[in-house]
């Protein structure tokens, strides 16, 4: 290694190919390249270059100003000669997005500056011991043989950064103005008010309330809807999957039926169904003489109802993946058990349970997360209802992602849906990223 290195520096002092194109290259993207004999990935650098002076020279100054001030001209009404005309001003949200876009390609534009000077420096410093630099074909082979994977994963790690990291940077920044339907572009100007609105989550009694009593409620119902939609579709396939019962794949087909109906129609449905005055289940109920039954009016009954809802939505999609699971296990292993004279239970305990939870613990703790951003059934079958007089802008089946979405589109209350959208954002990747470091099915695969 220390001959190497010394080998290199002679090397350097003689031809000092990689100091000059280093140079050429920090004067301007893709002249080291071009110094290196490399023209077509020189000519295309010197394109970047072009598009980087253009952005950081015309365009990042008015982007930095935009993010700043969120504009200092508001739209008004200016009398010309004897009418009236109305003169745009500055739209806060739109500059917020171009800034937001600008500086973005600012930074991937400076990484980009930064790689070609250090391609410069690595070729330049294979001419030094005397190896030919690849033209332009021979490095689009080198790409296609070696990097073929990064070159595809690129694809939707663009469209990763484009629709979903950058909407949530712009729902991060929402969250630190006083964007309301009061306060709304292009009419006024948008301000920074820095924490306030987190404050008033915090700290006004009613917003509090209904944040604590919305979150709760949000992690028992992730909680309820995943356990029973998971041990629901195990304990269907186990029966299912018994050796005496016939006409397995009739079983599987019926009982696979709730999930191939569209979400809305079960929905429809099920709302008729529970309805308090006129649903057929509480005129069954009174024919044996049971009261009717409050579903969706009573708040704790219309919770059950949701819980039952999406039991009966959910179990299908687990029992299909368990019976595939449960395929796998090698018989032997429940013959030596039934040679040690094992109960049915105990073989359930000790070997088909462990088997389905070590395939289905990423997806259990995935469908978990998925709960907790469950917007279709709750919308759908009870709106957030009934009404809570002590919530704001809540009702009590409301999850936080409902209570978001009536925040931001029945109330215009953007900056609050905004932080909810964070917390949200916090809990779902908190709970992803454990599922990635902590569950045993991705640990081998890490291995």
């Amino acid at each position: 290694m220390v001959q190497q290195l010394i080998m290199d520096q002679n090397l350097s002092k003689t031809k000092p190919y990689r100091k000059i194109a280093v140079v050429l290259s920090v004067i301007a993207m893709g002249l080291g390249q071009l110094y290196n004999r490399q023209y077509v990935k020189g000519i295309i650098l010197l394109a970047f270059h072009a598009i980087g002076l253009y952005t950081f020279i015309f365009r990042l100054p008015h982007a930095v100003w935009g993010l700043v001030t969120l504009g200092e001209t508001k739209t008004q009404l200016k009398k010309v000669g004897r009418l009236y005309q109305q003169i745009l001003g500055d739209h806060s949200v739109y500059l917020m997005i171009q800034g937001l876009i600008t500086v973005c390609a600012a930074f991937v534009l400076i990484y980009i500056y930064t790689m070609s000077i250090k391609d410069a420096y690595q070729v330049g410093k294979r001419r030094e011991r005397g190896e030919q630099p690849h033209n332009f074909l021979q490095t689009a082979r080198f790409i296609a043989t070696y990097r073929f994977p990064y070159l595809i994963l690129a694809i939707p790690l663009v469209g990763v950064f484009f629709f979903t990291i950058m909407p949530i940077i712009f729902m991060i920044l929402l969250a630190f103005t006083n964007y309301t339907s009061n306060n709304m572009p292009p009419a006024h100007l948008l301000d920074w008010v820095g924490f306030d609105v987190f404050k008033d989550i915090f700290t006004i009694k009613q917003w509090s309330h209904t944040f604590y009593g919305v979150l709760l409620w949000t992690f028992i119902w992730a909680i309820l809807a995943t356990v029973t939609g998971f041990f629901g579709g195990f304990a269907i396939a186990l029966l299912v999957q018994q050796k005496g019962i016939r006409f397995k794949k009739v079983w599987r087909t019926l009982l696979i039926m709730p999930y191939a109906i569209p979400m809305f129609v079960s929905m429809l449905i099920l709302q008729n169904m529970f309805n308090g005055h006129f649903g057929p289940l509480n005129q069954y109920l009174g024919l044996i003489g049971i009261d009717s039954i409050p579903w969706l009016s009573d708040p704790t009954w219309a919770k059950v109802t949701l819980v039952l809802a999406n039991f009966w939505v959910s179990f299908p999609a687990s029992m299909l993946l368990i019976i595939g699971i449960l395929s796998t296990i090698p018989t032997d292993m429940y013959e030596a058990a039934d040679i040690d004279g094992a109960t049915a239970f105990q073989k359930t305990r000790l070997i088909t349970f462990p088997s389905v939870m070590y395939s289905m613990a990423p997806l259990l703790v995935m469908s978990f997360v998925g709960n907790i951003n469950n917007f279709t059934i709750v919308y759908l079958l009870t709106n957030g209802n009934p009404v809570n007089g002590d919530y704001q802008f809540a009702g009590d089946t409301d999850l936080l992602i409902t209570w978001l979405y009536k925040l931001s589109f029945e109330q215009g209350q953007y900056n609050f849906a905004s932080v909810i959208g964070i917390f949200i954002f916090i809990i779902l990747s908190g709970f992803a990223i454990w599922n990635v470091r902590r569950t045993k099915a991705f640990k081998e695969d890490l291995q």
